[in-house]
């Protein structure tokens, strides 16, 4: 069977997002403690319902309190369960404006270059859910959605007109809940990965040449072939 393949390109112009700068960090999340009154109030009764304190009630379990699983995970503001990969919205990430604009810095590459860049200030918010689970893998406590927050410092390529853009590309939460005589306290530790971009919207002139459709392998259609409007080389784009 023959092939038949248009090897003719032209200059197109074309709109498309450039990124100016991409940039991968670990983010530590400052550790969130709660003990005492607070301790008490993000474990609401509707999601544990207790009598006493929190501690009084794991010990009221009849079970070893190293067997209780004590897991936490990425919610929304209502403790529903969100994919950090997949929802694209699992956090904010917004840029903190500069009161005097993104401030210029003058950094030495490895090659000995010098470059300007400029800083640019993230504020990155959740929230995660704590979860108290059984022997039997039954949830028997749940905590209501606790926020986190942390502020990053990024050097970019981010000249005047371009957007920040970042996502989760990997998300840990771990925790730990210590129950003695004189002592109750959780901590919730949070490590995340940031991918960080710049980006705008431009317009860049590229050799290209217009797709058609293959043919059809089976019988043959009444199918009109895609036609696109002609073109104006002569003044578009400009030599």
């Amino acid at each position: 069977m023959g092939h038949h393949h248009r090897r003719d390109t032209e200059r197109v112009c074309i709109r498309t997002r450039k990124i100016y700068d991409w940039v991968t960090r670990q983010v530590d999340v400052p550790l969130r403690s709660f003990s005492g009154e607070d301790l008490e109030a993000i474990f609401p009764m509707d999601h544990c319902r207790r009598e006493g304190t929190i501690c009084d009630f794991l010990g009221a379990q009849h079970t070893n309190p190293q067997h209780l699983t004590i897991r936490c995970f990425l919610t929304d503001a209502d403790g529903n369960p969100i994919d950090s990969v997949v929802d694209q919205d699992a956090l904010i990430c917004q840029e903190i404006t500069q009161p005097n604009g993104r401030q210029s810095v003058n950094v030495t590459l490895p090659s000995g270059e010098t470059v300007t860049l400029q800083k640019v200030k993230a504020l990155i918010k959740g929230h995660v859910v704590v979860q108290i689970v059984s022997p039997a893998g039954t949830v028997i406590c749940q905590s209501k959605p606790i926020p986190f927050a942390t502020a990053q410092t990024f050097i970019l390529c981010a000249p005047e007109g371009t957007q920040l853009n970042c996502h989760i590309s990997f998300f840990e939460c771990d925790t730990s809940l210590v129950c003695t005589d004189n002592f109750a306290q959780l901590d919730v530790s949070i490590t995340l990965c940031l991918e960080v971009q710049v980006e705008a919207d431009v317009k860049i002139e590229v050799e290209a040449r217009f797709c058609q459709p293959r043919e059809e392998l089976a019988e043959a259609v009444l199918c009109p072939t895609t036609k696109f409007p002609p073109q104006c080389p002569d003044v578009f784009p400009a030599m």
